[in-house]
């Protein structure tokens, strides 16, 4: 397959162009979009996997609690379980953060592989819930991966 330069396309009127170089063309733009989505989904995993470290200071809170109780006088010390409740959610929150950022890694080899394009979908969705980069990119990503041609794109790599 011959590949088109940016610059050789961009010398023809649109009026000039025969169907053949518009759909080069298309094909151009659908490769370099998904490139970029593709280096955005590492990026924004990047950021996820770190964000999701930030319960690290209430984790080892929590197992300060659990482990060294607050000595007060006169007053009640908090119970052990506060301490686990708080160790629980800690817990929950670093693991639901790396497991989005992993699968917004994979997405992102995905789609620089041009495979597993529904995988690629359902994370697009699940990370529109991280505002505003991931509903950023999740937007993007749904828009780019709804078009005919990133379909037939995906299909065609399916095939061979």
């Amino acid at each position: 397959m011959q590949t088109i330069s940016f610059s050789r396309l961009c010398t023809h009127t649109s009026k000039q162009l025969s169907m053949n170089s518009m759909a080069e063309y298309q094909q151009f733009r659908d490769q370099e979009h998904l490139n970029m989505l593709a280096i955005f989904h590492y990026v924004v995993a990047g950021i996820l996997a770190l964000a999701s470290c930030i319960p690290v200071i209430h984790l080892t809170f929590g197992l300060f609690l659990v482990f060294n109780p607050p000595v007060t006088k006169g007053a009640e010390a908090f119970p052990p379980e506060f301490g686990w409740f708080i160790v629980i959610i800690a817990c929950f929150f670093i693991t639901i953060g790396w497991a989005v950022a992993i699968a917004t890694f994979l997405s992102g080899r995905f789609i620089s592989k041009r495979q597993n394009r529904m995988f690629s979908f359902v994370v697009a969705c699940m990370i529109c819930l991280f505002m505003p980069l991931g509903t950023i990119l999740g937007v993007f990503t749904l828009i780019i991966l709804s078009r005919d041609s990133v379909v037939a794109l995906y299909n065609d790599r399916r095939i061979v």
